[in-house]
C-alpha cells in the first residue's frame, strides 16, 4: 500500500509559541481539510527556530533551517501561512522563501530540481489589504523554486481595513473562507497524488 501523502505547514507568524496566532489557526484549518483527503500533516512555527539569513541549505553557526528543510523534503504539499504586514508577507515568510531558493541548485536522484513534484499552497490573514499581492509574490517564488501550484491554491481572510479584529478573534470561520479552504485542500491533494504517481519528465 502506498504511503500517505504528507503536508507541512510553514507558519510564518512573527509571534513565537505559545502566543495565539491567526496564521496558526488558518494553517490548522488547512491541515484539517487536507486530512479529509487522506493527507497526513504537521506544522512548524518558524519563529521558534533560529533561521539565519542566506540562500544556502545550511548557513552554519547554529542555523536551524536544516531541521526544517528535511521536513520540507519529506512533504508532498507545503503550505506557507503568513500574516499581512504593511501590505506584504511577513519578514519570516520572506526568509523562508529565500532559504528555499537554495533548492534551485539541488536535485533528486533523477536530476530534477529538488522541489519538482511538490505542491505549494498559501494561507494569508490580516486586517489590511494585501492578500492578493502576497499570493502573487508567494506563488511566483514557489514556482521559480520548482513547486507546482494547484487551481485556487490560496485561502485568505482580510478583516476591515485599519480594524482591530484578527482572524482568531472571530466567533467562527466565515463561510467563504471555509469553502475556499476546502477547495484548495481538495485540489492540492489531487495534484499531489498525480505528481506522486508521475513526476515531471527529465528529458
Amino acid at each position: 500500500m502506498a504511503a500517505s501523502l504528507r503536508a507541512l505547514a510553514l507558519i510564518c507568524t512573527l509571534k513565537p509559541s505559545p502566543s495565539a496566532s491567526s496564521s496558526v489557526l488558518i494553517a490548522d484549518q488547512v491541515l484539517a481539510e487536507l486530512a479529509t483527503h487522506g493527507v497526513d500533516g504537521d506544522s512548524v512555527r518558524v519563529a521558534d527556530f533560529d533561521i539565519r539569513p542566506g540562500v544556502s541549505a545550511d548557513e552554519g553557526d547554529g542555523d536551524q533551517w536544516p531541521q526544517i528543510r528535511r521536513r520540507v523534503l519529506d512533504a508532498d504539499i507545503v503550505l506557507l501561512a503568513t500574516p499581512t504586514w504593511l501590505g506584504h508577507l511577513s519578514s519570516i515568510a520572506q526568509r523562508v522563501l529565500e532559504r528555499l531558493d537554495a533548492e534551485l541548485s539541488n536535485t533528486d536522484d533523477a536530476g530534477r530540481p529538488a522541489m519538482f513534484g511538490k505542491v505549494g499552497i498559501a494561507a494569508i490573514v490580516g486586517n489590511e489589504d494585501g492578500a492578493h499581492k502576497i499570493a502573487a509574490d508567494t506563488f511566483q517564488a514557489l514556482d521559480d523554486i520548482g513547486f507546482t501550484i494547484p487551481a485556487q491554491g490560496c485561502t485568505y481572510w482580510n478583516g476591515e481595513a485599519m480594524g482591530s479584529i484578527d482572524y482568531n478573534d472571530l466567533p467562527g470561520t466565515p463561510d467563504a473562507v471555509r469553502e475556499t479552504t476546502r477547495t484548495m485542500a481538495r485540489n492540492a491533494a489531487h495534484l499531489a497524488g498525480l505528481l506522486r504517481a508521475q513526476n515531471y519528465p527529465t528529458d
